[in-house]
């Protein structure tokens, strides 16, 4: 016993001895290392000195912040960041920096902002703008992908949106002053009918006016500057009574209107389908032939919105913006009527097939797209630490592309204040604006085949029936300017123009 009392004593010391020799050698090694190897350390981006309690948040702009971050594009370089209570914000203002890092480095960078106003405190947490790179954010894309992800297969929809176009037209012609509204609903009849088979009624339609709400809301919602618990989520613990807490009574204001819109549409198909007057939508495919889990139920319930509220205001926008664009530019509109007129005649309405014969609509659908930008920042956030150009890009960050400032980069676009198609053709065009307006790396717009369709077909269609002149006062034209609203999703401030039918011909057309 004393013997094997003895040799376990032994062991017990070898063992102890060996493992303070291994602590010891990695001590060394850990020292050796820090003396000879020298520490590389990046700098962050520029931006604004920060104050040392506050940050940044003095310079915080409170509205169109793509001006602001613009400005601080051209004193700092083409990136730039701030600090608001700790939490580091980072500007691209070139499409090179927002290529090489939404784009090429798409794996860490393809985070979402989490927005708790808007995704904790009203709801919105189910759409696919809010999904974090995963799952379910590639189950939602992959059925948009199978819907209308190439152009070829938003071709099924071309019947819809030239019957849509149409009856757009004959709604300008009988109220043109409510021009704004009637753009509106055109796209909102588009996309309801796709997504769930709906027919909006004319005049007040419930369903559109329920839909009007909740995105006015959401873009509010949005808006970077709007919420200080954006910025400080643990905000969103205080009581509605709470001075400065008025918010949560918004959000839940908000949230019903967005339950409203999540659920009325969607619990219509499935009455519609129970009862077999169902009309083929993306709702109504999903159940073909399926027995629906809760959670594929949810699914395709968010998904339909999410089609709605993505498609909504961003397609509004640009086609919105092509009626100003013609009423400030009418030697323009001019050479786009006469190239249709050369095209398609003036005994029929264009088509789809018309597209590729005529290069000058074309390039204004373009140039809408690049003067008018409907996403002035598109944000993402940083998954892992990645270097740019020597700057570090910490994890968590986020990342706004200005793509404003892309779009309105002297270099790239000389005179970018001046609507001008020319500078899409030629043998020497200028780079496209649909790369840079429908974002950048895996959260590209997914319906960006349709809303492209939409803003051709009407652009194209208006061209060939209609007039879009400046509006008359006291015997003086008015010739309205572009500006932009506030807001995640921003389109032209309300203008006035006068639009009649081009010829009796032309009126003939559109009354059938």
């Amino acid at each position: 016993m004393l013997y094997l009392s003895s040799f376990c004593t032994h062991n017990m010391e070898v063992i102890l001895l060996k493992w303070l020799s291994v602590c010891f050698a990695g001590i060394v090694f850990y020292l050796v290392k820090r003396l000879l190897v020298p520490k590389i350390s990046y700098a962050l981006p520029p931006g604004p000195k920060p104050s040392p309690l506050l940050g940044n948040l003095r310079d915080m702009p409170l509205e169109r912040a793509w001006l602001t971050y613009a400005a601080w594009g051209k004193q700092y370089g083409e990136i730039s960041s701030i600090s608001v209570f700790g939490s580091r914000v980072i500007i691209l203002n070139s499409a090179k920096a927002a290529i090489d890092i939404l784009e090429k480095k798409s794996a860490i960078t393809s985070g979402r902002p989490h927005m708790t106003m808007t995704r904790d405190l009203v709801g919105w947490d189910g759409s696919l703008i809010f999904q974090q790179y995963g799952e379910r954010f590639r189950q939602i894309r992959r059925m948009y992908r199978m819907l209308f992800g190439s152009p070829s297969s938003v071709k099924a929809f071309h019947a819809i949106q030239k019957h849509v176009t149409l009856r757009f037209v004959q709604n300008v012609l009988n109220k043109p002053e409510e021009l704004s509204a009637h753009v509106r609903k055109a796209i909102q009849t588009t996309i309801l009918k796709i997504s769930y088979g709906y027919d909006v009624q004319e005049g007040n339609d419930p369903l559109v006016e329920l839909a009007n709400k909740a995105m006015g809301q959401f873009s509010e919602a949005t808006t970077p500057s709007a919420y200080l618990v954006n910025t400080l989520p643990i905000l969103k613990y205080l009581p509605s009574w709470f001075p400065g807490a008025s918010f949560q009574k918004t959000a839940l204001f908000y949230r019903q209107t967005l339950r409203d819109l999540l659920e009325t549409p969607y619990n219509l198909v499935l009455e519609q389908m129970a009862a077999g007057t169902a009309s083929h939508s993306f709702v109504s495919s999903q159940y073909e032939g399926r027995s629906l889990s809760p959670e594929e139920d949810d699914l395709i319930k968010w998904s339909a919105l999410s089609m709605y509220a993505g498609a909504s205001d961003t397609t509004f926008s640009p086609i919105y913006a092509f009626f100003l664009a013609m009423t400030i530019y009418p030697d323009i509109q001019a050479q786009a009527q006469a190239e249709l007129d050369s095209v398609v005649g003036t005994d029929r309405l264009p088509t789809f097939d018309d597209r590729n014969s005529l290069p000058y609509t074309n390039a204004i659908c373009k140039e809408v797209l690049r003067w008018n930008v409907v996403v002035p920042l598109v944000a993402h956030v940083a998954l892992q630490d990645s270097i740019y150009n020597g700057y570090l890009i910490p994890k968590g960050s986020l990342l706004f592309a200005n793509i404003w400032q892309i779009l309105h980069d002297e270099e790239t676009y000389p005179n970018p204040e001046i609507f001008d198609p020319t500078r899409f053709m030629g043998s020497n065009p200028q780079p496209e604006s649909r790369e840079a307006c429908f974002g950048y790396g895996r959260r590209t717009c997914p319906g960006v085949n349709l809303a492209d369709a939409s803003l051709f077909i009407s652009c194209a269609t208006v061209l060939a029936v209609l007039r879009i002149k400046k509006h008359v006062e006291d015997g003086k034209e008015i010739t309205p300017t572009l500006e932009q609203t506030d807001g995640s999703i921003s389109h032209p401030m309300p203008f006035k123009c006068d639009i009649v039918p081009r010829s009796a011909e032309a009126e003939a057309l559109i009354w059938g």
